[in-house]
């Protein structure tokens, strides 16, 4: 009535091993790899995902300048110190309350140190639509690359030079290892 399958036809894996699929990419080697066709890389976290460091959401609402300027430090090696560039960034706010004219001028500067794409609204719209986001999104870009933004440029490089790689995070106390008994 139904024709007969061969012997094999129920066990796929009858005649050797089986398929091996490569392990799928870790997110260090996606962020990293350029795009096809592009050659940009993604940024490390969303526009919107300010929550994902409560301390620097709740500095930049309350005053960007301090994270405006750590950014600025950051980017321009050094060139431009951290005090100098908020407190431009909190004249221009103040007097024109047009500061992301200013920042997103770093936002483009970011973007071609690091190939990173644009998005689907260019930098400026971004600044001017959503500054808070964009500063907290520009801070974790940089601190995902290994930068403590709260030291400054100089600081980085003297750790890097030395070897020391990350900040120490205050956090819950280590526990011992192992039974305590």
């Amino acid at each position: 009535m139904y024709p007969s399958a061969p012997p094999d036809a129920y066990n796929k894996f009858s005649a050797g091993a089986p398929p091996t699929t490569p392990p799928p990419a870790t997110y260090q080697q996606t962020m990293n790899t350029p795009r096809p066709g592009g050659g940009l890389t993604r940024w490390s976290t969303g526009l919107f995902h300010c929550t994902d460091d409560p301390g620097n959401c709740l500095i930049t609402c309350l005053c960007p300048c301090i994270t405006f300027g750590q950014i600025v430090d950051i980017v321009d090696r050094g060139t431009c110190p951290c005090l100098a560039s908020g407190s431009l960034y909190a004249l221009i706010c103040a007097s024109t309350a047009m500061g992301c004219l200013y920042s997103c001028i770093y936002r483009s500067k970011l973007r071609a140190q690091y190939d990173l794409e644009e998005g689907e609204c260019p930098d400026f719209l971004v600044h001017c639509f959503c500054e808070y986001c964009a500063l907290c999104q520009e801070y974790r870009e940089l601190k995902n690359r290994g930068f403590d933004l709260g030291i400054g440029w100089s600081a980085n490089t003297d750790r890097q030079r030395r070897g020391v790689t990350g900040a120490s995070v205050m956090g819950a106390p280590a526990m011992p290892v192992g039974m305590l008994r």
